[in-house]
């Protein structure tokens, strides 16, 4: 099974050189600073297309874009896999853009370099035939098992959903937080040490991202709606005398 990945920015060059533990890959950037990943053979776009999967992973915002740029190269029977933070667009933009002839994935790893250090183990990998994907689905399934990951079969609107809460507010708090400049100090607690845990986590990650799982994914307004919500009431609870009363 030879695998191609387009796109090496962060997440990118962590699922080349995961892949790569296992399989032939090859990967192409349109950045030809971006480095290759030990293992990884960088290759031109043409030449990246003759790979049984390519796996894109380049910022969401631009999927429209490189799904008009790469539409020509799909060969029939080929599987192509997105790897983005939210699935309701990208699904969208692959069944719109790309050809009738190629088995399409929609998949989202959920995790990356930060969240993977000590292992695969656990970690959850969304999966979902988008069309004609049920053997590529099924074989994925089997390999993402096999490494111990937890994988989960999930629509694009049901992974929205609940990833607006389950990754998007914790990226949103992890950026005010950050916003709000907290610092390590010697008298902070296991429970403060975590909270700047979460910054580095979310905030390693390219601003691009979050702005882009905040924009595409239509479920998050509503939580960050939430999130103002139950702040406005704590504040009140405070500001007002004996609400526990």
């Amino acid at each position: 099974m030879t695998n191609g990945v387009y796109g090496l920015g962060r997440f990118g060059a962590f699922w080349a050189e995961l892949l790569s533990r296992h399989f032939p890959v090859t990967a192409y950037s349109r950045n030809p600073e971006r480095a290759v990943p030990p293992g990884v053979r960088r290759v031109s776009l043409p030449e990246l297309f003759q790979a049984d999967i390519v796996w894109l992973c380049p910022a969401i915002s631009s999927m429209d874009e490189v799904l008009t740029e790469i539409a020509p190269l799909v060969r029939p029977g080929q599987t192509i896999a997105d790897t983005c933070s939210v699935k309701l667009e990208p699904s969208r933009l692959m069944l719109e853009k790309l050809p009738f002839h190629a088995s399409l994935l929609a998949t989202h790893p959920m995790f990356g370099p930060d969240s993977a250090k000590a292992g695969l183990k656990g970690l959850p990998v969304v999966l979902h035939d988008l069309r004609q994907a049920a053997q590529p689905l099924a074989f994925w399934k089997q390999t993402f098992e096999s490494l111990e990951m937890e994988v989960l079969l999930l629509t694009p609107d049901e992974h929205d959903r609940a990833a607006a809460y389950t990754q998007g507010v914790t990226h949103f708090l992890g950026r005010v937080l950050d916003d709000m400049g907290l610092k390590p100090h010697p008298i902070a607690t296991r429970g403060y040490q975590r909270l700047l845990d979460l910054v580095q986590q979310t905030c390693n990650d390219p601003f691009q991202l979050f702005l882009d799982m905040q924009h595409f994914n239509p479920y998050t307004p509503a939580m960050r709606a939430d999130v103002k919500r139950s702040l406005e009431r704590i504040s009140a609870r405070l500001d007002t005398p004996d609400t526990d009363r």
